[in-house]
């Protein structure tokens, strides 16, 4: 709720907040995104990093990579997914702006 309130107030619309990557791909094809926020260790059979390279693949819109830890497999796969980004949490305000902006350019 608190990414929400930050994009929001940035005067950006979120349109979902999803659980499971198998959900988020079935999201990003009713909606259409501009972007999309991930965390790379989102819960399901898929984690982020393969559903991020899903959306990639399929719809062509950028994924941004939200990590609590600084994990070298993680990061690594980050790399590999062809992703606009990622931020290691917690991140300030500017950070995430930047971030946005650059993936949705």
């Amino acid at each position: 709720m608190d990414l929400r309130y930050q994009l929001e107030a940035m005067g950006y619309f979120v349109p979902a907040e999803i659980r499971s990557a198998e959900e988020s791909v079935e999201a990003v094809s009713r909606l259409h995104p501009d972007v999309v926020l991930m965390d790379i260790g989102l819960g399901g059979d898929l984690d982020g990093g393969a559903d991020a390279e899903e959306i990639r693949r399929r719809f062509g819109i950028p994924v941004v990579y939200l990590s609590s830890s600084v994990d070298e497999a993680q990061l690594a796969r980050a790399k590999t997914a062809d992703t606009s980004g990622y931020l290691f949490k917690p991140f300030g305000h500017a950070a995430l702006r930047a971030i946005i902006e650059k993936a949705i350019r």
